[in-house]
């Protein structure tokens, strides 16, 4: 896993407590692992979920990881537009401007 995206405080957060960084990891590779979703869909769900939840670093890292499992910056920027109608209106806005800010970065 590449460092240069982390924000400080969670990778103070593995140095400071690697069994649970350890647990957290396992739980992630067991929940990606549990059901039929290929890499690239599951990673789109995900960056529904964190538009959702307002949480800005998982929507970039799931930005790039999205893209990284073959999605496109359309679908990408699609997950934002679907978010309008069930996360309401400044939440997508929120979303979608992370996600340019991360695909603008990236390209």
């Amino acid at each position: 896993m590449s460092d240069e995206h982390l924000p400080n405080v969670y990778l103070k957060f593995r140095d400071g407590f690697p069994g649970v960084a350890k647990a957290l990891d396992g739980l992630g590779e067991a929940v990606d692992g549990a059901g039929p979703l290929d890499e690239r869909t599951a990673r789109l769900v995900k960056l529904g979920l964190a538009i959702g939840a307002a949480a800005e670093g998982s929507v970039r890292s799931n930005v790039r990881k999205a893209i990284a499992a073959g999605a496109t910056p359309e679908e990408v920027r699609q997950v934002a537009l679907l978010a309008i109608t069930t996360c309401g209106f400044p939440l997508a806005i929120a979303g979608a401007g992370w996600i340019d800010e991360v695909l603008d970065t990236e390209a």
